[in-house]
C-alpha cells in the first residue's frame, strides 16, 4: 500500500522499463541505472497512467512555479530550490528530500505543518505530479519543489554532500517476489549516497507495510556506518506522516506498518568502509 492509498505506476517509457516475467508494481519511485549504480535495474516502471482534467490543468498553470527541470549542471539543488521557493522573501530551516510522493497527500499535509521546511519531492508519475500540484494550490503552499525525474539520478548529480536535512521514502515498491528483490529501492549503494547526503543529524525515515522487505530494510541501514538507528529496532511512527484510509483500514485487519527512523552521526565519510562488489545482494538473502 502506498503512502497515499493508491496504485502507483509512472508515465513514458514502458516498454523499456516493465520486467518481462511479471507485473508492474504497485508502489512508487527512484532506481535506475547509472554508473554508481551498476546494477542496471529500477526499482520503478515507468507507465502511461490517466491524468485528470484537474491535474492537466495543475500541471499548465503550477509547473512552471513548482517543477524543476532535472539538470546534472546544477550541482547544489537545495539552493536552488530554496532561492526559487524563497524568491519572496522566505527561509528555509531545513531541507528534505521526498522519493516517490505517490499522489502528494502525505507531502502536502507535512508541508503544511512544517512551514519552515523547504520539502523537494521526485516523482516520475505524471498524475501524481499533477495530484500535488494541484493540492498545493488549493492550500496555496509555498515550500514544495518537484522534480520529475529518477530519485538517484537527482541525488547523484544535482544534490551536495551534507546538504539534506532529512529524507522520506514512503511505502517503497516491496518487489515481493524474491527474483524481484534487486528491484528494491532500499538498498546498500543507495543509503550510502543518501547518508552521504544528509548533514550530520539529520534523518532517512522509511515506511513500509510489507514486512519482509521492512525486515530487509531494518538490515540494510542498520549496516550502514554512517547512519545510527533512533530506535532499538523499528519506530514508533512519527506524528507528521500522516496515516491514510487504507492505512486505517489495514491496521484495523491486523496489517502492520512499520517505520525505520536513522540519524545521521558524525562518523565522516572518508572514514566509512567502501561497500564491497555486490554489496547489493544483502537484499536477496
Amino acid at each position: 500500500m502506498p503512502a497515499d492509498g493508491v496504485q502507483r505506476t509512472s508515465t513514458p517509457d514502458a516498454a523499456a522499463s516493465t520486467p518481462n516475467d511479471d507485473t508492474a508494481p504497485t508502489h512508487a519511485p527512484g532506481f535506475a541505472a547509472n554508473v554508481a549504480f551498476p546494477r542496471g535495474v529500477r526499482s520503478f516502471v515507468v507507465r502511461a497512467g490517466r491524468t485528470t482534467t484537474g491535474q492537466a490543468r495543475a500541471l499548465a498553470e503550477l509547473g512552471p512555479r513548482y517543477v524543476l527541470p532535472y539538470d546534472a549542471a546544477t550541482t547544489d539543488l537545495v539552493a536552488a530550490c530554496a532561492d526559487a521557493a524563497g524568491a519572496g522573501g522566505q527561509k528555509y530551516t531545513q531541507t528534505v528530500l521526498e522519493i516517490g510522493f505517490g499522489m502528494g497527500q502525505a507531502t502536502a499535509h507535512i508541508a503544511a505543518l512544517r512551514p519552515d521546511t523547504l520539502f523537494i519531492g521526485c516523482e516520475v508519475h505524471e498524475p501524481g505530479v499533477g495530484a500535488l500540484l494541484k493540492l498545493l494550490g488549493e492550500q496555496q503552499l509555498a515550500n514544495v519543489r518537484i522534480l520529475q525525474h529518477d530519485a538517484v539520478q537527482v541525488l547523484q548529480d544535482m544534490v551536495a554532500p551534507a546538504s539534506l536535512h532529512g529524507v522520506h521514502i514512503f511505502f517503497p515498491d516491496p518487489w515481493h517476489k524474491k527474483r524481484h528483490h534487486k528491484r528494491r529501492l532500499i538498498q546498500p549503494r543507495l543509503v550510502r549516497l543518501l547518508a552521504e547526503r544528509l548533514a550530520p543529524g539529520g534523518y532517512l525515515h522509511c515506511a513500509t507495510d510489507w514486512e519482509p522487505y521492512a525486515e530487509q530494510m531494518l538490515q540494510v541501514l542498520a549496516a550502514e556506518p554512517l547512519l545510527t538507528n533512533t530506535a532499538t529496532g523499528y519506530a514508533p511512527k512519527p506524528d507528521y506522516r500522516p496515516e491514510t484510509k487504507f492505512e486505517r483500514r489495514g491496521l484495523k485487519l491486523g496489517h502492520g506498518v512499520w517505520d525505520l527512523v536513522f540519524r545521521r552521526n558524525d562518523v565522516p565519510v572518508a572514514d566509512a568502509p567502501p561497500l564491497v562488489a555486490g554489496a547489493d545482494s544483502l537484499s536477496d538473502q
